[in-house]
């Protein structure tokens, strides 16, 4: 059985990583080093907007450092992302363009969906965390710039929401008056709490909690001293915030000594003690859970996934689709009528197979516009497909790249209005993309006009393909007209991107 060494390298606000695994296929991934260096990227990047040539230059000769320990292990192949950070500096390109020369390695600046996607499946590898969303949990990934926070119940995820506050981000932002301060811990407080009490008010009242689960720097030195756990490797929620409220009234250096850190005088060690216990304190969990994974042991799971080395138990599609639901509930324009656009869409897509030549994945999207195609009503009723996409692109849905939501984004903004030209949208996605765009829409539009009244006249859709005609077969006991009609008039649209003419077939049914 073949052995593949993997490297996962990580370029975050203040630390660069990488880790070193053996996948065999069918066994657990194992862990055969990890290497880590304090790069304080990030306090540039939040203050200044640009990445000192300083930094640039130790940032290489980490990665320098990294690709030699690559070549020891003979690692077969790797994958390298860096966070949002990049992207956002104004020098981001030519710094890795300098990487690329000088160290080999390519990096993909990931955005913040990625990379908290890529957390998300390490964790999802874990038998615990199946337990813990079934029965109510928050997951928070704290980071240098932001945080993530998914609420999940019933084993699925509600809601995804990203918040601009992070460590570093918190250190910066109170850079100018801790030395003003006698209780410089209540103005991280009061930052802090701003952002929560929008976020508890919106999507956690009425809600059962029992576990919130915290990934992110310090968290894993904060629960080693924790002899006693549940089976589960849980702790309760008020032994955890004993311990941080002990810690709140010390000093940097009195926790960086506790903790055993290498920098005693680590500036970052005191907002991440507040920013952990108001998190705890607010999301009001009975357990606080650490898995102890990091996104490089993602970046390792989500390459062996895709490359079939390994199989999840969790089911992310389904996470897609039900906080899409979520989100369409959340506008008031989940229905009778967005069910019925959703089975026909779906039955179009798959009697459609041999021609259209896209995959599950493609489904997949076509399925979320369909569920969101009207929450745009929510604002307006006169432009409700612009608001759509503006809701949609404004949205994170957790396990879908800002590629996929401009996709689901644009096929619902051009359900109704007229597609523009490539040329008009290549600054949002690539021909690929585009064509993409053009075929779900097709089909959006078609599924749409069966149910234009919104009364669900149609039962049993079924499609067929029968040499260059789509047989929609349906049974009614209304009246038509209108739905025909319609439908009548997005047929030229249908068979200008399949080639294929869309037939209804009528069966009354008295």
């Amino acid at each position: 059985m073949k052995i593949t060494t993997f490297a996962a390298i990580y370029i975050g606000s203040y630390e660069v990583s990488m880790k070193v695994f053996e996948i065999r296929p069918g066994r657990k991934i194992r862990q055969v080093d990890y290497v880590r260096s304090r790069l304080e990227l990030g306090l540039d990047a939040y203050s200044k907007g640009v990445i000192g040539y300083e930094l640039v230059e130790d940032l290489c000769q980490v990665l320098k450092e990294f690709r030699s320990i690559m070549d020891g292990y003979k690692v077969d192949t790797y994958k390298a992302y860096a966070g949002n950070m990049l992207r956002t500096v104004s020098n981001g390109l030519f710094i890795l363009e300098q990487i690329r020369i000088r160290t080999k390695l390519e990096v993909t600046v990931a955005s913040n969906s990625e990379l908290r996607f890529l957390s998300y499946e390490s964790m999802a590898a874990s038998p615990e965390f199946e337990k813990m969303i079934g029965q109510g949990a928050v997951v928070v990934e704290v980071g240098g710039g932001s945080m993530q926070i998914t609420l999940f119940q019933k084993g699925t995820a509600v809601t995804t929401q990203h918040i601009e506050l992070g460590i570093m981000r918190i250190w910066e932002k109170l850079s100018k008056i801790r030395n003003m301060v006698s209780h410089y811990e209540t103005q991280i407080q009061e930052l802090i709490d701003k952002e929560l009490e929008i976020f508890k008010r919106l999507y956690l009242e009425g809600r059962d909690i029992k576990y919130v689960i915290l990934m992110g720097d310090y968290i894993g030195e904060m629960v080693k001293g924790f002899s006693k756990k549940q089976e589960d490797g849980t702790i309760e929620s008020e032994r955890f915030l004993k311990l941080l409220n002990k810690w709140h009234k010390k000093s940097p250096e009195e926790i960086a000594i506790e903790l055993n850190l290498v920098n005693e005088n680590d500036p970052l060690i005191l907002p991440s003690v507040v920013l952990y216990k108001r998190l705890t304190e607010e999301m009001n969990a009975d357990f606080v859970w650490v898995p102890g994974v990091s996104i490089d042991d993602g970046i390792v799971c989500d390459y062996a996934q895709k490359n079939h080395m390994i199989r999840f138990l969790h089911d992310f599609d389904q996470d897609i689709l039900a906080a899409s639901r979520n989100l369409a509930e959340r506008y008031q324009s989940y229905s009778g009528h967005t069910e019925s656009v959703l089975s026909t869409s779906t039955a179009i897509f798959d009697a459609m197979k041999k021609v259209h030549g896209m995959d599950k994945r493609e489904r997949l999207l076509l399925q979320v516009a369909a569920i969101l195609h009207d929450c745009g009503r929510y604002v307006s009723l006169t432009n409700q497909f612009v608001c759509s996409y503006q809701i949609i692109m404004a949205s994170e849905i957790i396990g879908m790249t800002d590629l996929e939501r401009e996709i689901v984004a644009s096929t619902v903004k051009y359900n109704s209005l007229p597609r523009p030209p490539y040329e008009s949208l290549r600054d949002k996605m690539d021909k690929d993309s585009y064509v993409i765009v053009s075929k779900l829409t097709a089909i959006l539009k078609i599924a749409n006009a069966m149910d234009r009244s919104h009364k669900q006249k149609f039962e049993n859709i079924k499609a067929a393909l029968r040499g260059k005609e789509l047989i929609i077969t349906i049974e009614t006991k209304e009246n038509t007209v209108l739905e025909k009609g319609l439908f009548s008039a997005y047929v030229e649209a249908f068979e200008e991107v399949f080639s294929i003419m869309p037939k209804i077939k009528e069966k009354r049914v008295f």
